[in-house]
C-alpha cells in the first residue's frame, strides 16, 4: 500500500518547513532502515513543502496510523519538538489518495503559485535522490514515472499560459511596484540552481541588462557565460552594488554583516529553503525583505485552466485500471505462454524451423493483445471481477490476487 505525509504551505507555519527542509535529506533511509514494515520511501522536500512518500508490507494493522508515526518519529530524531506542530498539521493519504496527490503536486496544482514549473524537476529528483539512497521501490518508482507523464499531459491539453508561474516570476510582480525601469537596476542572482534559470529569464524578459551572479560552489562562472550575464565572486561587495538581491541557494545565509549600510535602498527577495537570507537582514536600515512566507500571501492566481483537475484525474483513474488489472493481464499471458511453449517443445522435436518458431510467437502476441485491452477496460468500468470470472470459466485461468487493499484506494486519514 502507498502513503504519503505532506506538511507544506497550505498546512504548515513556514518556520517549520524551513526547518524540517535542513534535515530532511536522510529521513527515507532512516524509514527503510528502522521500520521493516517500510519497503521504500521517496522525500520531497522543496521551497514550501516536505512529502515522505512510503509503500508499506502488508497486512498491517492501521498501516496508515504506523506510517504517520514512523515519519514523525524519523523528523523527531532530527527537529525535536517541530514534529509535534508538523503532527497537529500534516495531512496523509493513503491507496489511490496518493497517486492523486502526487499527480496533482507534480503537475502544480498544489502549489503556492499554481501551476509553477519547477516542482515537476523536483519530484523527479525526489525519485533520482531515492534510487541513490537505494530507498525507492517498484510500487513508488511506476507512481512518480506515471506522474511525470500525467504532468505532460496536464501541460499539453490545459491551460497553462495564465497559471503556469513560478515564485521566481511572482516575485518579480511583486518588486515591479518598486522598480520604475528595469534596464537601470543592478541585480544580484545567489546560486545557480533551476530556480536561478527562471528568475534569469523572468528578468530578461522584463528588461534588465545588468544581472550578476554569485555562487558560493564556485559554478558563477561558468553559469554566468551560459546565461549572458556577470559573474560576481565576493558576496559582500556583490551585495553592496546592486539594489535588487534575488536568492535561490541551498549554500549560504546571508547576514546582516554582509549587508553594507550606505543609505541605499535595496529590496533583497529570499526564495530559498532553508532560508537563504537571515530575517534580521530586514530590520536594517534601507533594506526591504521579501521571502516565501509574504510571497506566499500575494499567491491567489487564477486556477489552471478548466480541465487540468480533469487531466490529473484522467491520468490516476489509467493508473489505477492498469495497476488492478495486471494481474489478470499476467495470468492471460502466462497461459498463452504456456501453450506455447509446450507446442514449440513438439515441433523442435520434429524439426521445425525458425520462421515458424517466430510466427507462433507473433500469433501468441497478438492473441494476448485483446484480453489485455479488455482487462483494463473493465478495471477502469469497475467490472474486473467479471473479466476474472469469464476467464476461469472459459479456459480454466485462476488469477492471483493481491490483498484488496493494495489495489483498492482508501480515504485519507
Amino acid at each position: 500500500m502507498l502513503f504519503c505525509l505532506t506538511a507544506s504551505h497550505r498546512n504548515t507555519e513556514f518556520d517549520v518547513l524551513d526547518r524540517i527542509s535542513r534535515v530532511s535529506e536522510t529521513t527515507g533511509a532512516d524509514l527503510v532502515a528502522a521500520h521493516p514494515f517500510v519497503r521504500g520511501a521517496v522525500v520531497l522536500s522543496t521551497c514550501n513543502r516536505f512529502e515522505a512518500y512510503l509503500e508499506l508490507d502488508e497486512p498491517l494493522a492501521a498501516p496508515g496510523a504506523l506510517a504517520r508515526e514512523a515519519v514523525l518519529d524519523a523528523l523527531a530524531r532530527s527537529i525535536g519538538t517541530d514534529a509535534a506542530l508538523v503532527r497537529d498539521s500534516a495531512e496523509a493519504f493513503t491507496g489511490d489518495g496518493v497517486v492523486q496527490h502526487l499527480f496533482s503536486v507534480s503537475s502544480g496544482l498544489e502549489s503556492m503559485v499554481v501551476g509553477e514549473e519547477e516542482i515537476t524537476g523536483q519530484v523527479q529528483r525526489a525519485l533520482r535522490d531515492a534510487r541513490t539512497a537505494g530507498t525507492t521501490s517498484p510500487a513508488l518508482e511506476q507512481a512518480f514515472q506515471r506522474a511525470a507523464h500525467a504532468t505532460r499531459e496536464v501541460r499539453a491539453k490545459a491551460d497553462m499560459g495564465a497559471a503556469g508561474r513560478s515564485l521566481a516570476r511572482l516575485a518579480l510582480d511583486l518588486a515591479e511596484s518598486r522598480i520604475s525601469d528595469w534596464a537601470d537596476v543592478p541585480v544580484l542572482l545567489v546560486g545557480t540552481g533551476s530556480y536561478a534559470a527562471t528568475t534569469i529569464a523572468a528578468l530578461q524578459a522584463r528588461g534588465a541588462t545588468d544581472v550578476r551572479v554569485y555562487s558560493a560552489t564556485g559554478r558563477a562562472q561558468r553559469f554566468a557565460a551560459r546565461y549572458g550575464v556577470h559573474a560576481e565572486s565576493d558576496l559582500r561587495e556583490a551585495i553592496r552594488d546592486a539594489r535588487l538581491v534575488i536568492t535561490c541557494t541551498a549554500r549560504y545565509v546571508i547576514t546582516p554583516e554582509d549587508v553594507v549600510d550606505d543609505s541605499a535602498r535595496r529590496l533583497l527577495v529570499d526564495l530559498g529553503l532553508p532560508r537563504n537570507i537571515d530575517p534580521a537582514v530586514g530590520d536594517l536600515d534601507g533594506v526591504d525583505l521579501l521571502d516565501l512566507e509574504l510571497i506566499g500571501r500575494h499567491a491567489s492566481l487564477p486556477e489552471l485552466g478548466a480541465g487540468a483537475h480533469e487531466v490529473v484525474g484522467s491520468a490516476v483513474a489509467t493508473f489505477t485500471a492498469e495497476r488492478d488489472a495486471a494481474p489478470a493481464i499476467v495470468a492471460v499471458r502466462s497461459h498463452i505462454q504456456e501453450a506455447l511453449a509446450a507446442e514449440l517443445d513438439k515441433l523442435r522435436d520434429d524439426g521445425s524451423d525458425a520462421r515458424t518458431e517466430a510466427a507462433l510467437r507473433h500469433l501468441a502476441g497478438v492473441l494476448s493483445h485483446t484480453p489485455s485491452v479488455r482487462a483494463r477496460e473493465f478495471a477502469a468500468a469497475g467490472r474486473l471481477d467479471e473479466f476474472e470470472a469469464a476467464l476461469e470459466m472459459v479456459f480454466g485461468v485462476e488469477v492471483a490476487r493481491a490483498p484488496a487493499a493494495r489495489l483498492r484506494g482508501l480515504s485519507a486519514c
